[in-house]
């Protein structure tokens, strides 16, 4: 594991203009400030509380997150497979970078106990975002690629949320799930990755309760459209040569690439809603992003509808079935 941050290893403290009208430049991070002999208190009861997000390469939800929390003088402890990608955030003094790859359970394990080195053994909220994105038709999907997807956006999920599970508890904390709005839609091309955020979306809710007696509350972020660069690790790949929806290849190569003229909400707008709802003490579902609120009271004909205008269904309707898709063979 990968361990970077200010007062931790020497780097000197750097303040954005962000943080200074909230926090003034500190000379070393509060996490790193010894504690009296006779405290009984867990380092992080002595200084700020403290968040983890998976996810946090530069351009993504995680990092705008990243970035809004320590603004409010949280100590961030930011999530990524590659350190390097996230590499500016390691200016700001409240934030510690971690290598974390939430699909290996090894790499959970040393990030726990890293967190809970420095905290004393508690986390007061657990961000669930990291995800990735994959585009196909259905009867084309590459299933090892699908549950590859899956690893990453539910069970990476639910893999962190049980490694971190002692220390929220220990803490009261709050888990804040990333859900998105497509698993209140039916949209074509994007099957796959609409079932695994509407698997974060229903399981969320059902850990809402069944962690309620154990003082931890959960946030259930149903996320609209947002400018990230999600795309720019999509898989994007050609239709198998055989496929019954050749026609819309554009199409579905538009909707893998991200190449829409949709309006997108703001990282770092999106970013600040949701951390004022979670340090508001906000529970449940929360609708945060461009058409999520407006998805949830819209009827089932109209989502429909939009789910699937533009998407070239009519070009593989009026394009027939591709008799080669088609194979006989003998009854031998």
């Amino acid at each position: 594991m990968q361990l970077s941050t200010c007062g931790f290893n020497g780097i000197q403290p750097f303040q954005s203009n962000a943080l200074n009208s909230i926090n003034p430049a500190p000379d070393t991070c509060k996490l790193c400030l010894p504690t009296t002999s006779n405290s009984t208190y867990p380092p992080s009861k002595m200084g700020p509380k403290t968040v983890l997000i998976t996810g946090c390469s530069s351009g993504g939800i995680g990092h705008g997150l990243a970035l809004e929390f320590a603004a409010h003088g949280l100590h961030v402890f930011a999530t990524a497979r590659t350190v390097s990608k996230m590499a500016d955030l390691e200016l700001i003094p409240n934030i510690t970078l971690l290598s974390l790859d939430v699909t290996e359970a090894s790499s959970i394990a040393a990030a726990v106990s890293a967190v809970a080195a420095k905290t004393g053994g508690t986390l007061d909220y657990l961000v669930n975002n990291s995800g990735s994105n994959y585009a196909m038709p259905l009867l084309d999907v590459d299933l090892s690629k699908a549950r590859a997807m899956f690893d990453v956006n539910f069970w990476g999920m639910l893999a962190m949320t049980q490694g971190f599970a002692p220390l929220l508890i220990l803490a009261k904390g709050t888990i804040v799930n990333i859900a998105s709005v497509t698993s209140m839609m039916h949209t074509p091309w994007a099957g796959v990755y609409s079932a695994s955020k509407t698997a974060v979306d229903f399981v969320s809710e059902t850990l809402r309760r069944e962690v309620e007696p154990l003082g931890v509350s959960v946030v259930t972020v149903v996320t609209g459209i947002i400018k990230t660069n999600i795309f720019a690790n999509a898989q994007v790949e050609p239709l198998p040569g055989n496929s019954y929806y050749s026609a819309a290849a554009k199409e579905i190569h538009a909707m893998a690439t991200g190449d829409h003229d949709i309006k997108e909400t703001l990282v770092g707008d999106y970013a600040k809603a949701v951390v004022g709802d979670v340090l508001g003490g906000k529970t449940g579902r929360i609708y945060r992003g461009y058409l999520s609120t407006f998805m949830s009271i819209m009827p089932e004909w109209l989502r429909d509808h939009l789910a699937s205008s533009g998407k070239g269904l009519d070009k593989v309707k009026s394009g027939g079935v591709p008799m080669k898709r088609i194979s006989v063979g003998d009854d031998s």
